[in-house]
């Protein structure tokens, strides 16, 4: 049987292994040193002055709605092409997602498209760095600025990239930006989220609200012994654990690595895939730099009703690509809250034309070569 290549994968090493090993041993495995070490380590790559660990991506989103007192009636503005958590996170604090169209290249969301949707209800900017390619956070920003609106970047897709020569995680242009750790992202703590902000009263709420909105610090009922703690709000029980966090801390002193991997086989493919008659390939802005979290294809427009098919076959031929993404408010239970096709032509158009291939750094160049062979052979199959 021919080899399968996934459309993503871990990398783990047997220095990953040891330090979640080392954890095993050690009195804390959770709630200790190491989650503190993960969240310092990602301030440092990011330079951000904050950072909160949590359970999840989702939980990361989630936890940043509330800090932004995110509730009943307010709308936030995101992407309709990403994945359900950009836009569940609003619905989790009772609010209203109002989608906003993308750019037909790069599938980020387009800044004039966000400002057309604000209301007097809008209370906050999710745009979402699709597939590694930073949106243009400057411009939201400046609406964000002019209207009073939170920006919470959601950077899953984005470890390790930079805009007009900031970190993706600095906060240069947001609020918050929140992260995933999960195993098909650039690094990974096996589940796993992260919260990043420069606000100190937002890095105070964050922490509360990870761990059922309790403190031990800054009580209001000052007559206890030092076994008190006190909860001021309603929070969660979203912790992530010390075993994560070393295999966290393990992954992000390869993160540079895995990005120049992942960089140099987006080149590979650009250069077998250049002026091809069967798909457009991502590009990368000039002020960017992507740190390529997917590969996605754009079918020609001669091939988008054939697409299906396509897919079949690549798959048959032992490629596990994906599509990204189907459009949030195309899903049953969004169709349920009222959302309607043609909310987001582009996006939708995106939709038809999208096929993510393969794309890891433990790929091999072997596995490079099988990919853009397969690929060729398959659309000329298809052929008109």
């Amino acid at each position: 049987m021919s080899k399968y290549i996934p459309y993503g994968r871990q990398s783990i090493t047997d220095s990953d292994i040891q330090s979640v090993v080392k954890v095993l041993k050690c009195d804390f495995i959770t709630q200790g040193p190491q989650v503190r070490k993960f969240e310092k380590a990602l301030c440092i790559s990011t330079q951000a002055k904050y950072a909160v660990a949590v359970s999840n991506g989702t939980a990361a989103l989630h936890l940043a709605c509330l800090a932004a007192g995110i509730g009943k009636g307010d709308e936030v503005i995101t992407s309709p092409l990403t994945f359900l958590a950009s836009s569940n996170c609003v619905l989790y604090c009772g609010g209203k997602v109002v989608f906003a169209d993308i750019d037909s290249q790069t599938a980020n969301i387009v800044s004039s498209e966000v400002e057309k949707n604000i209301t007097k209800k809008t209370k906050a900017i999710i745009p979402v760095h699709f597939a590694g390619q930073p949106c243009e956070v400057d411009q939201i920003r400046d609406i964000g600025k002019k209207y009073n609106l939170i920006i919470i970047e959601d950077a899953a897709h984005a470890l390790g990239a930079k805009y007009k020569g900031s970190h993706i995680g600095s906060c240069k242009y947001s609020d918050m930006t929140t992260l995933s750790f999960h195993p098909l992202k650039h690094i990974t703590t096996g589940e796993g989220g992260a919260i990043l902000t420069n606000r100190k009263d937002f890095y105070e709420k964050l922490l509360m609200l990870r761990s059922h909105g309790a403190t031990k610090d800054n009580f209001v009922n000052k007559s206890e012994g030092d076994w008190y703690y006190e909860m001021q709000m309603l929070g969660f029980n979203y912790r992530i654990t010390d075993i994560q966090c070393a295999l966290g801390v393990s992954q992000m002193k390869k993160l540079g690595k895995f990005v120049q991997r992942r960089r140099r086989i987006v080149e590979l493919y650009n250069k077998a895939f250049l002026d091809n008659p069967y798909f457009d390939i991502p590009i990368e802005k000039d002020h960017s730099f992507s740190s390529y979290h997917l590969y996605p294809i754009r079918v020609k427009t001669n091939y988008v009703h054939s697409r299906k098919d396509i897919f079949a076959d690549l798959r048959k031929n032992g490629l596990g690509v994906q599509v990204h993404y189907f459009p949030v408010y195309l899903q049953p239970y969004y169709r349920e809250l009222g959302y309607r096709k043609g909310l987001c032509p582009i996006a939708e158009q995106y939709y038809s034309k999208t096929i993510s291939l393969p794309l890891y750094p433990k790929m091999l160049n072997s596995d490079v070569i099988k990919v853009i062979q397969v690929c060729m052979k398959v659309f000329d199959k298809y052929r008109n």
